[in-house]
């Protein structure tokens, strides 16, 4: 008799392979494709051009050694050897941050070594810089806004805000709406897009059968938030390097209520019409007529804190500690408070034990270190443009050409002042690059030409917030147009289709701004 063990084989393949032959075949569920990857420039092109704008430095470089070399100081117009050390330092930095890879704080740093080591820059100014007073407040309101995200309240805003939604057209400017009053919660742009990513996640969710409304939405989100940053003194980091630079040179830089006042009916014009060109840009009329279904639902079924019901006590002590900062912050003429005090204190108070919304491990964590530090080296850099009087050589060098054209040289000045600072995220990927090498020499060139320094230089700052035309050219941008992180989303092409409207249509509004709407409510541009 066989007596041979019996191996018992258990099936481990899936029910539905064991159906019945009579049962209906299941249908397949297409695959989402993903969108094909943003086409590069060749290596060759962006090795030329990385050739190409070196040579021009080079020879930059050389002709203002020699010239300062071979004529005595103040001879013709001749620069200073500190000044053409500063201008070379300072063309290699922009030439680094326009064609190279190296990060943008990198750069800085070598800059500002360069400049200490020929002695142009005092080492004791440079570490100065770290411990600026900008720098404590931006290191402050990026601890309260850690701890307001934690807590759910700005979470639980939009969501409400979303509620009121019954057609796209409402549905795309509660969304403005809600993404412009984050400017006050959240210092950076980035952070700011980083607490959008899951509104549009629920969204995209909610609509996941309307494509064309998803698409538009993912254009919507960093466009609002790029442009409404504008609102805040703390909205972007280029900001307080213009009202630093505006203080070491000028003697007065704007304070957060100043900014507030001149920034925030910008923000709102400037938001509201680029939702309205999205939405007739990329959505049809059809589309615009169909109603939409309960987006507060959706999201409230996925959100990672509750958006219903009362607030929760976290929520009411993070939304009592921001109410009580702005206004403290607003109010800085009567109890002659500053504001980076205020905001150190706020700060105390959000990472302290059973008042605070968050511990002060996981809130430090939180704050860009890298943003900081960059802001640190470009303020030195700057400051040292001003005190060498290089700032003042490129205005007196550059004034020649502008003071030809009379009565209307401040005009035209301001005009190209406004197109550069539109087209330059094309050159300079970086928002605080680009103010810190433009900036300077705007103050330095504006009083020559009868333009009040201060206006030009908002006017500056306040165009330089357009940056849609690449993923590259802001991280907002580039966050939403990655489909991991924003699936469903737009491609590199309807970024330049919605930047050829949207780049004249902020041209025109910067320009009504600076020479009518701005003096009217106290800034004055021509004197």
């Amino acid at each position: 008799m066989n007596t041979a063990p019996i191996r018992v084989v258990y099936a481990t393949r899936p029910p539905e392979r064991f159906a019945p032959p009579n049962a209906p075949t299941p249908p397949r569920v297409p695959r989402t494709p993903r969108p094909p990857r943003t086409p590069r420039p060749p290596r060759d092109r962006l090795r030329l051009r990385s050739v190409l704008g070196l040579v021009v430095v080079a020879v930059t470089v050389i002709a203002l050694g020699v010239a300062a070399l071979t004529s005595p100081a103040g001879d013709g117009g001749a620069p200073t050897l500190p000044i053409a050390a500063t201008i070379s330092v300072f063309l290699l930095a922009v030439w680094a941050w326009m064609c190279t890879p190296l990060d943008d704080t990198l750069v800085a740093f070598l800059a500002a070594v360069a400049l200490i080591a020929v002695g142009v820059l005092p080492a004791e100014d440079f570490f100065a810089s770290l411990g600026d007073e900008t720098i404590w407040l931006l290191l402050c309101a990026f601890i309260i806004a850690a701890g307001v995200s934690a807590s759910g309240l700005a979470l639980r805003g939009t969501a409400l805000l979303l509620r009121r939604a019954r057609t796209p057209r409402a549905l795309f400017h509660l969304t403005t709406f809600a993404l412009t009053v984050t400017t006050f919660a959240v210092p950076a742009t980035s952070g700011r897009a980083a607490l959008a990513i899951p509104v549009f996640t629920a969204l995209a969710a909610s609509l996941a059968d309307r494509p064309t409304l998803i698409r538009a939405l993912s254009l919507l989100f960093p466009t609002v938030i790029l442009l409404s940053a504008v609102g805040s003194l703390l909205g972007a980091g280029a900001h307080v390097i213009t009202s630093q630079l505006l203080e070491s040179v000028v003697g007065q830089g704007f304070g957060f209520l100043d900014w507030l006042w001149f920034g925030l009916p910008l923000a709102i014009v400037s938001s509201h019409l680029a939702c309205e060109i999205v939405l007739l840009r990329f959505t049809g009329r059809a589309e615009r007529r169909r109603g939409i279904p309960n987006v507060f639902a959706d999201l409230a079924r996925t959100a990672p804190t509750p958006v219903s019901g009362p607030l929760t006590a976290i929520e009411r002590r993070a939304g009592l500690l921001l109410v009580a900062v702005v206004v403290l912050w607003c109010t800085e003429p009567v109890h002659h408070i500053s504001p980076a005090l205020v905001a150190l204190f706020g700060a105390i108070v959000v990472v302290s034990p059973k008042i605070g919304c968050i511990t002060l491990p996981v809130a430090v964590k939180k704050v860009p270190w890298a943003l900081l530090l960059f802001l640190a080296a470009t303020l030195a850099l700057a400051s040292a443009l001003t005190a060498t009087g290089a700032a003042d050589w490129l205005g007196t060098w550059a004034l020649g050409p502008m003071a030809g054209l009379g009565s209307s040289a401040g005009i035209a000045f301001v005009l190209a002042v406004i197109a550069l600072s539109l087209g330059a995220h094309l050159m300079i990927p970086s928002r605080s690059a680009r103010s810190a090498a433009i900036i300077p020499m705007v103050i330095a060139l504006a009083p020559g030409l009868g333009v009040d320094p201060a206006a030009a230089a908002f006017a500056s700052t306040a165009a330089a917030g357009f940056c849609h035309t690449l993923p590259s050219s802001a991280k907002p941008v580039a966050m939403f147009a990655d489909p991991e992180i924003a699936p469903g989303g737009f491609h590199p092409r309807d970024l330049r289709s919605l930047s050829a409207i949207l780049a004249p249509a902020m041209f025109l509004l910067v320009v009504c701004f600076s020479f009518w709407i701005w003096p009217a409510m106290g800034m004055p541009l021509l004197r």
